[in-house]
């Protein structure tokens, strides 16, 4: 397949935050995963109470039925907008607070305590401002990263899970020819390059 098409498309953030704006997020579903809840026990693998990392999370749903498991659920988004939809979304009360170690950014978490939501972007995050993870729920991450960033997306990724961590990762198929992305088309044998 020939991704040279798609290989020096960039997305910037404004793009992104103007999708948001106008209200186009196609991307976002409304009813949990299905792919989620069919290998919910791999991500899990047995244990409770997890950290599981939504990047670029959006407000995803899914992200308050973990949390409403027993887990403990951060995320990162760009768009202070749809951090603000999934709390008022969910009726989950929040506080809202600098993160001192990123210029301009703010974390935004439940008064529970077990959703905290970054906004910033994502290369501002490091496992010593958020630690690390048991799990990951990649359902749109990897797929909207501008395709030259891939790399450093990847070893971003490496660097903030467990060693016994569980990666889920959700990718489309299609062919690049006919579509710019994102979502981008990431082949299989990319996807191992990336994380071995």
């Amino acid at each position: 397949s020939n991704i040279g098409s798609q290989k020096e498309r960039v997305v910037t953030e404004e793009e992104w935050l103007q999708k948001w704006e106008m209200g186009n997020i196609g991307f976002h579903k409304e009813q949990g995963h299905p792919l989620l809840q069919k290998y919910l026990d791999v991500l899990l693998n047995g244990r409770s109470g997890l950290r599981i990392f939504f990047p670029l999370c959006g407000k995803a749903v899914e992200m308050k039925w973990l949390a409403d498991m027993g887990h403990s659920v951060v995320g990162v988004e760009v768009s202070e907008q749809a951090v603000k939809e999934f709390f008022s979304e969910h009726s989950l009360p929040y506080c809202e607070e600098p993160v001192p170690e990123i210029s301009g950014a703010k974390m935004f978490q439940s008064t529970s305590g077990n959703i905290s939501l970054y906004c910033c972007s994502i290369y501002d995050l490091s496992s010593s401002v958020v630690g690390k993870f048991d799990g990951v729920w990649d359902r749109g991450a990897l797929v909207a990263v501008n395709p030259r960033d891939r790399q450093r997306y990847a070893s971003l990724m490496i660097s903030l899970v467990e060693k016994n961590s569980s990666y889920l990762l959700v990718t489309v198929s299609y062919d690049p020819n006919k579509h710019k992305g994102p979502p981008f088309y990431v082949p299989e044998s990319e996807i191992k390059s990336l994380f071995g």
